[in-house]
């Protein structure tokens, strides 16, 4: 859908990194007026709600640099260039949790922060968990720990903003609503 579009008559590229390229393009507003926009580009990401035989979520504890503290999450991870979001949802639950699966269910996607960045992360369940014996590597800069958690448990972590992100919030909306106790 087009309605209220926005025509690009300059763009350039500020900053390219690892993770993210930003870029402010000057646009022509549908009133005729120019504007900047300050966009943020991100290849896209892939989160898990991995479900144990003891009905717990397997979690991620990791600090969070722009928040400076430390936050419960579903695992997750950025799309490599060219990579399907299945092969990187199943690489990251092994690299992050020690885990793997061979039956990931799509739950939906949805754009992160949609006002300046592009990212679009897809989000996947699965309860049909195996041990790796030895689990890929994570990245070198990643440090986490692995927490298993009741839904019960995770409610009062979302409370007491433990859990405190987009992705792991949604996670447990769904999981809510699916019943899951």
């Amino acid at each position: 859908m087009k309605k209220f579009a926005e025509k690009t008559i300059s763009s350039q590229e500020i900053y390219s990194g690892k993770v993210v390229h930003l870029q402010v393009d000057d646009v022509i507003l549908p009133n005729g007026k120019q504007a900047k926009r300050e966009i943020i580009n991100h290849p896209g990401a892939v989160a898990i709600i991995p479900i144990t035989k003891d009905n717990k979520i397997v979690m991620v504890e990791q600090y969070r640099k722009p928040l400076e503290k430390s936050l419960l999450e579903i695992p997750a991870g950025k799309l490599e260039p060219g990579e399907v979001p299945e092969t990187t949802a199943i690489r990251e639950l092994e690299e992050e949790t020690g885990y793997t699966t061979n039956e990931l269910s799509l739950v939906t996607s949805f754009y992160t922060s949609p006002g300046f960045a592009n990212e679009l992360i897809y989000i996947y369940i699965t309860d049909q968990l195996e041990r790796v014996d030895e689990p890929a590597e994570g990245d070198d800069d990643e440090f986490i720990e692995i927490v298993e958690v009741t839904l019960d448990e995770a409610k009062q972590y979302v409370e007491e903003e433990r859990i405190h992100d987009s992705k792991t919030n949604y996670a447990i909306l769904y999981l809510h609503a699916l019943g899951m106790n």
